[in-house]
């Protein structure tokens, strides 16, 4: 992914969807890209071990491809009317779908209520950005701070070697703000949508763990 934005601006609103949008790109290429890799086995007429290898691969892609896909119309994306309300069984469907892997799981305690979708795209937004704390894998505890629809978020991650991206968490309290690329857009929007639901998002160390908080 490049980046688009001069050292140090913030983009602009036709910046900041171009950079997005470069986001969604990237998180799809790589089930794509395999999905039209098991078509070029089948289509050079393959042994059969080959042919169950390469018939098994698109399933898994596919499969993938649609879980972020459905993740990152709801994260990213317009997702309803504006006022629109959000199930968040819905959304831990979709985080589900799209983080755990056999190397991290969820643990979702959360009531099941509709919220505003700018808090439920915060919400997912800030899964994304505990996920890259623990890039070895681990679990992520994702628990309400208050109640109704004026509900925050913390969102805890635990896992070997977790880690701070200094960087990240930089662009989520503002000030100064760091140069805003197609790498950096993810928490740049996510402090976006936190400002825009009255709330204010941080990613700070706790113990052996780091959390993100929305409140």
């Amino acid at each position: 992914m490049s980046g688009i934005s001069a050292p140090g601006s913030v983009p602009d609103n036709l910046e900041l969807a171009a950079l997005l949008c470069s986001r969604v790109c990237h998180d799809l290429i790589s089930p794509v890209g395999a999905i039209v890799n098991g078509l070029e086995v089948l289509d050079d007429n393959p042994k059969p071990e080959d042919r169950d290898f390469a018939l098994e691969l698109i399933r898994k892609s596919a499969k993938t491809a649609s879980a972020r896909l459905q993740f990152c119309r709801l994260a990213f994306g317009a997702a309803g009317s504006p006022g629109a309300q959000i199930d968040l069984g819905d959304a831990q469907t979709m985080a589900r779908g799209q983080i755990e892997d056999g190397k991290t799981t969820i643990a979702w305690n959360l009531p099941r209520l509709l919220l505003p979708k700018n808090r439920v795209k915060l919400l997912l937004n800030m899964l994304i950005i505990a996920q890259q704390t623990i890039p070895r894998g681990g679990s992520l505890t994702v628990d309400p701070v208050g109640a109704g629809e004026a509900m925050g978020f913390r969102v805890t991650a635990s896992g070997l070697n977790a880690r701070l991206p200094q960087n990240i968490a930089d662009l989520l309290v503002g000030g100064q703000t760091p140069t805003v690329d197609a790498h950096a857009v993810q928490p740049y929007y996510t402090r976006l949508l936190a400002q825009a639901c009255g709330l204010h998002v941080a990613l700070v160390p706790d113990g052996e763990t780091v959390v993100v908080t929305a409140s």
